[in-house]
């Protein structure tokens, strides 16, 4: 297998859904709301923006459609956990499996076929050409480079910003955010909120700007590694966008192999299996690290031989 500039060019492509709904769970664990939804959002974000992009013939038209329909769908996870205080993961599975049967209906009754629509009329989102940054960087469409600008913005504003300052807050303590006048309900709506607007963001480029079509269950558990993205960076943008990008080129590779000829079924395993690998790695090493504190929380705690003679 060749190593080159549109192996990297293609992992950046791939890295991008990914990121973009990781970042939506990043935010979403900041202010203490564990978001597996993310899958679900993404597919109804794919589906939005090829409906919008067809029936209004403008790709960014969808792209606004997939934002406002993954938020829409958000608010169901934002009732469910917040206001009516039900589990988050079994509402997050269940919006996840509704996506698919929601989608795979409307496919049917929008555009009258099975499985998946493509049309060449249907309008994708064009590269930008911006040569001077290299064969890598440069031809990718705006939410590529967009999403870029995501990871540094999410990052000043959890750190630096008020609003980002109190939501972190009302994710470790809502209780003590409460009595400072901050309310949680809200920051946790909106973390939700902003969840599903970028995962809508995230199908959109899945569907518009990796390819140009919608598919059934065409996010392909991307949404799940985008919660495992969020899990190894920790809630933190830059950690995320290293996860992402690390499951972006397992992504790339795996379709570079399957043009050498291995099997399908191989190539399409390559993300997962990463997931897998990096999920161990960073449980094996958060746990040798708690058993060393541990450790040396209970040898500060043993008074030293010495000191108990001298006290007798």
């Amino acid at each position: 297998m060749s190593v080159d500039s549109a192996l990297f060019h293609s992992a950046l492509l791939a890295l991008t859904p990914i990121l973009l709904a990781a970042l939506g769970g990043a935010i979403c664990e900041r202010a203490g709301v564990f978001n597996i939804g993310l899958e679900g959002m993404m597919l109804i974000g794919c589906f939005a923006a090829v409906a919008g992009s067809w029936f209004t013939g403008s790709a960014w038209l969808g792209v606004a459609l997939a934002a406002l329909a993954s938020a829409a769908y958000a608010m169901i996870l934002a009732v469910g956990t917040i206001s009516l205080r039900g589990d988050a993961v079994v509402l997050g599975v269940a919006l996840n499996l509704l996506a698919v049967g929601l989608t795979g209906f409307l496919l049917r009754t929008a555009f009258g076929v099975q499985g998946t629509f493509s049309d060449p009329e249907l309008a994708g989102l064009d590269g930008i050409g911006l040569g001077f940054l290299g064969p890598v960087l440069s031809g990718h469409s705006a939410l590529v480079y967009a999403s870029w600008a995501a990871v540094a913005v999410a990052a000043v504003f959890l750190a630096r910003h008020p609003w980002g300052l109190r939501l972190r807050g009302v994710g470790e303590a809502p209780d003590a955010a409460a009595t400072l006048g901050v309310s949680p309900a809200k920051y946790q709506y909106l973390a939700v909120l902003t969840s599903g607007l970028l995962c809508g963001l995230a199908g959109a480029q899945l569907a518009l700007g990796n390819v140009t079509l919608f598919s059934e269950n065409m996010t392909a558990g991307r949404g799940w590694i985008a919660v495992v993205a969020v899990m190894l960076g920790r809630a933190l943008p830059v950690g995320v966008l290293l996860a992402a990008l690390l499951f972006g080129i397992a992504e790339a590779v795996g379709f570079r192999l399957q043009g050498n000829g291995l099997p399908q079924q191989a190539t399409d395993a390559a993300p997962y299996v990463v997931t897998l690998v990096a999920l161990f790695l960073s449980t094996a090493r958060r746990t040798s690290t708690a058993r060393g504190g541990s450790t040396a929380r209970g040898k500060r705690r043993k008074r030293p031989k010495s000191l108990v003679g001298a006290s007798s």
